[in-house]
Protein backbone atom coordinates (compact mmCIF):
# COMPACT_ATOMS: atom_id res chain seq x y z
CA UNK A 1 0.00 0.00 0.00
CA UNK A 2 0.87 3.67 -0.41
CA UNK A 3 3.53 2.72 -2.80
CA UNK A 4 5.90 5.78 -5.28
CA UNK A 5 6.15 4.11 -8.73
CA UNK A 6 8.24 6.27 -11.32
CA UNK A 7 9.12 6.07 -15.07
CA UNK A 8 12.68 7.18 -15.32
CA UNK A 9 14.20 7.77 -19.03
CA UNK A 10 18.15 7.90 -18.70
CA UNK A 11 21.21 5.99 -19.50
CA UNK A 12 22.55 2.97 -17.99
CA UNK A 13 25.78 3.86 -16.45
CA UNK A 14 27.29 0.75 -15.14
CA UNK A 15 27.59 -2.95 -16.34
CA UNK A 16 24.42 -4.67 -15.16
CA UNK A 17 26.10 -7.01 -12.63
CA UNK A 18 23.58 -10.70 -12.69
CA UNK A 19 23.92 -12.77 -9.59
CA UNK A 20 21.68 -15.70 -8.21
CA UNK A 21 20.10 -15.26 -4.88
CA UNK A 22 18.50 -17.73 -2.52
CA UNK A 23 14.89 -15.92 -3.28
CA UNK A 24 16.29 -16.24 -7.23
CA UNK A 25 18.15 -13.95 -9.98
CA UNK A 26 18.16 -10.53 -9.32
CA UNK A 27 20.38 -7.89 -11.49
CA UNK A 28 21.35 -4.87 -10.62
CA UNK A 29 22.86 -1.69 -12.38
CA UNK A 30 23.23 1.91 -12.17
CA UNK A 31 21.32 4.47 -14.29
CA UNK A 32 21.94 8.02 -14.89
CA UNK A 33 19.22 10.62 -15.65
CA UNK A 34 20.30 14.03 -16.89
CA UNK A 35 18.53 17.22 -17.41
CA UNK A 36 19.01 19.04 -20.30
CA UNK A 37 17.32 22.88 -21.36
CA UNK A 38 18.26 25.21 -24.31
CA UNK A 39 20.70 27.89 -23.40
CA UNK A 40 19.51 30.90 -25.01
CA UNK A 41 23.16 32.83 -24.54
CA UNK A 42 24.53 29.85 -26.93
CA UNK A 43 21.68 28.84 -28.86
CA UNK A 44 22.16 24.69 -27.85
CA UNK A 45 20.72 22.54 -25.79
CA UNK A 46 23.43 21.63 -22.37
CA UNK A 47 23.45 19.40 -19.92
CA UNK A 48 22.09 19.76 -16.25
CA UNK A 49 22.35 17.93 -12.99
CA UNK A 50 22.24 14.16 -12.95
CA UNK A 51 20.59 12.24 -10.82
CA UNK A 52 21.84 8.18 -10.46
CA UNK A 53 19.21 5.12 -9.43
CA UNK A 54 19.96 1.51 -8.54
CA UNK A 55 18.16 -0.11 -10.60
CA UNK A 56 17.19 -3.88 -9.28
CA UNK A 57 15.68 -6.33 -11.45
CA UNK A 58 14.27 -9.86 -10.01
CA UNK A 59 13.52 -12.90 -11.34
CA UNK A 60 12.89 -13.03 -15.40
CA UNK A 61 13.28 -9.41 -15.60
CA UNK A 62 16.49 -9.47 -13.93
CA UNK A 63 18.04 -12.66 -16.70
CA UNK A 64 16.92 -10.51 -19.35
CA UNK A 65 18.09 -7.58 -18.61
CA UNK A 66 21.74 -9.24 -17.93
CA UNK A 67 21.80 -10.29 -21.68
CA UNK A 68 20.48 -7.51 -23.24
CA UNK A 69 21.68 -3.95 -21.94
CA UNK A 70 25.69 -2.37 -22.04
CA UNK A 71 26.45 0.95 -20.71
CA UNK A 72 25.37 3.80 -22.34
CA UNK A 73 22.35 2.61 -23.67
CA UNK A 74 19.00 4.43 -23.26
CA UNK A 75 16.73 2.81 -21.74
CA UNK A 76 13.33 3.44 -19.88
CA UNK A 77 12.48 1.59 -16.08
CA UNK A 78 8.95 1.77 -14.45
CA UNK A 79 8.88 0.41 -10.66
CA UNK A 80 8.87 1.38 -7.01
CA UNK A 81 10.92 4.07 -6.10
CA UNK A 82 12.91 3.08 -2.20
CA UNK A 83 14.95 5.87 -0.83
CA UNK A 84 17.42 4.55 1.31
CA UNK A 85 19.54 6.11 3.85
CA UNK A 86 22.69 4.83 5.79
CA UNK A 87 25.96 5.90 7.56
CA UNK A 88 29.31 5.00 6.69
CA UNK A 89 32.36 6.47 7.82
CA UNK A 90 30.53 8.60 9.72
CA UNK A 91 28.81 10.37 7.11
CA UNK A 92 25.46 10.38 5.85
CA UNK A 93 24.57 9.04 2.40
CA UNK A 94 21.18 8.96 0.59
CA UNK A 95 20.50 6.61 -2.12
CA UNK A 96 17.29 5.93 -4.52
CA UNK A 97 16.48 2.69 -5.67
CA UNK A 98 13.92 1.32 -8.41
CA UNK A 99 12.66 -2.04 -7.77
CA UNK A 100 11.76 -2.36 -11.86
CA UNK A 101 8.76 -3.97 -13.09
CA UNK A 102 9.73 -2.50 -16.83
CA UNK A 103 12.96 -2.12 -18.14
CA UNK A 104 13.29 -1.22 -22.15
CA UNK A 105 15.08 0.28 -24.57
CA UNK A 106 14.15 4.28 -25.26
CA UNK A 107 13.16 3.81 -28.85
CA UNK A 108 13.36 7.20 -29.75
CA UNK A 109 17.01 7.10 -29.80
CA UNK A 110 17.64 3.92 -31.70
CA UNK A 111 16.40 0.81 -32.44
CA UNK A 112 16.26 -2.65 -31.14
CA UNK A 113 15.60 -6.14 -32.25
CA UNK A 114 13.28 -8.00 -29.74
CA UNK A 115 13.55 -11.32 -28.92
CA UNK A 116 11.42 -13.79 -27.10
CA UNK A 117 12.61 -16.31 -24.57
CA UNK A 118 11.34 -19.29 -23.78
CA UNK A 119 10.93 -20.06 -20.19
CA UNK A 120 11.89 -23.08 -18.80
CA UNK A 121 8.88 -26.11 -17.78
CA UNK A 122 8.86 -26.86 -14.45
CA UNK A 123 9.25 -30.30 -13.64
CA UNK A 124 6.16 -32.40 -13.84
CA UNK A 125 4.31 -29.62 -15.87
CA UNK A 126 2.65 -30.09 -19.00
CA UNK A 127 3.13 -27.26 -21.36
CA UNK A 128 0.17 -25.51 -23.02
CA UNK A 129 -0.59 -26.52 -26.38
CA UNK A 130 -2.81 -25.20 -28.96
CA UNK A 131 -6.29 -27.34 -29.43
CA UNK A 132 -6.51 -29.07 -32.51
CA UNK A 133 -8.43 -27.42 -35.16
CA UNK A 134 -12.00 -28.56 -34.97
CA UNK A 135 -14.64 -29.53 -37.46
CA UNK A 136 -14.24 -26.44 -40.30
CA UNK A 137 -17.65 -24.57 -39.72
CA UNK A 138 -20.26 -25.53 -42.83
CA UNK A 139 -23.97 -24.24 -43.05
CA UNK A 140 -26.26 -26.43 -42.85
CA UNK A 141 -29.06 -25.99 -45.77
CA UNK A 142 -32.44 -25.77 -44.61
CA UNK A 143 -35.42 -27.60 -45.44
CA UNK A 144 -36.77 -26.67 -48.73
CA UNK A 145 -40.34 -24.50 -47.25
CA UNK A 146 -43.45 -26.47 -48.11
CA UNK A 147 -46.72 -25.87 -48.31
CA UNK A 148 -48.53 -26.58 -45.25
CA UNK A 149 -51.50 -29.38 -45.85
CA UNK A 150 -54.45 -28.08 -45.73
CA UNK A 151 -57.38 -28.78 -43.09
CA UNK A 152 -58.84 -31.75 -44.53
CA UNK A 153 -62.75 -31.31 -46.27
CA UNK A 154 -65.75 -31.97 -44.13
CA UNK A 155 -67.56 -35.06 -44.70
CA UNK A 156 -70.11 -34.89 -47.12
CA UNK A 157 -73.61 -35.03 -45.39
CA UNK A 158 -76.14 -37.33 -47.28
CA UNK A 159 -78.45 -35.93 -49.08
CA UNK A 160 -81.69 -35.71 -46.87
CA UNK A 161 -84.82 -37.65 -48.24
CA UNK A 162 -87.26 -36.30 -50.72
CA UNK A 163 -90.18 -33.97 -49.49
CA UNK A 164 -93.28 -35.23 -50.99
CA UNK A 165 -95.86 -31.61 -50.40
CA UNK A 166 -99.46 -32.54 -48.82
CA UNK A 167 -102.58 -31.04 -50.57
CA UNK A 168 -104.06 -28.44 -48.59
CA UNK A 169 -107.42 -30.46 -46.69
CA UNK A 170 -105.85 -33.47 -47.39
CA UNK A 171 -105.54 -35.97 -44.48
CA UNK A 172 -102.14 -37.14 -42.77
CA UNK A 173 -100.73 -40.03 -43.88
CA UNK A 174 -100.38 -43.00 -41.38
CA UNK A 175 -98.60 -41.55 -38.41
CA UNK A 176 -98.21 -38.23 -39.50
CA UNK A 177 -99.92 -35.24 -38.17
CA UNK A 178 -101.89 -32.76 -39.78
CA UNK A 179 -99.98 -30.34 -41.41
CA UNK A 180 -96.89 -32.47 -41.47
CA UNK A 181 -94.74 -33.18 -44.81
CA UNK A 182 -93.48 -36.56 -45.22
CA UNK A 183 -89.81 -37.74 -44.52
CA UNK A 184 -89.51 -34.90 -41.33
CA UNK A 185 -90.38 -34.78 -37.83
CA UNK A 186 -92.78 -31.62 -37.75
CA UNK A 187 -90.02 -29.84 -36.46
CA UNK A 188 -87.88 -26.99 -37.54
CA UNK A 189 -84.48 -27.11 -36.10
CA UNK A 190 -82.09 -23.85 -36.59
CA UNK A 191 -79.10 -23.83 -38.94
CA UNK A 192 -76.16 -24.80 -37.28
CA UNK A 193 -74.72 -21.58 -38.69
CA UNK A 194 -77.18 -19.76 -38.46
CA UNK A 195 -77.55 -16.20 -36.16
CA UNK A 196 -79.81 -16.76 -33.45
CA UNK A 197 -82.91 -14.52 -33.85
CA UNK A 198 -82.87 -11.04 -32.34
CA UNK A 199 -85.73 -10.25 -29.49
CA UNK A 200 -85.92 -6.96 -30.55
CA UNK A 201 -86.86 -7.68 -34.58
CA UNK A 202 -89.08 -9.99 -35.25
CA UNK A 203 -91.46 -10.19 -38.25
CA UNK A 204 -95.13 -11.54 -38.02
CA UNK A 205 -95.54 -14.41 -40.99
CA UNK A 206 -98.39 -13.64 -43.11
CA UNK A 207 -102.03 -15.68 -42.41
CA UNK A 208 -102.50 -17.73 -44.77
CA UNK A 209 -106.12 -16.82 -47.00
CA UNK A 210 -108.44 -19.22 -48.67
CA UNK A 211 -108.39 -17.93 -52.48
CA UNK A 212 -111.94 -16.42 -53.21
CA UNK A 213 -114.06 -18.92 -54.88
CA UNK A 214 -115.21 -17.77 -58.65
CA UNK A 215 -118.36 -17.51 -58.93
Amino acid sequence: MNETYVSVTGNVATAPVHREMPTGPVTRFRLAVTARHMDRTKGAWVDGHTNFFTVWAWRSLGVNTAASLSVGEPVVVQGKLKVRRDERGGQHWSSADIEATAIGHDLSRGTAAFRRVKSEQAPGAHSWQEPPPGPSWQETPSPAWQEPHSAQPWPEQPPAPARTPVPAGAPAGPGLADGQVEGTTGELTAHPMAAPPDPDFTVAAPQYQEPAAVT
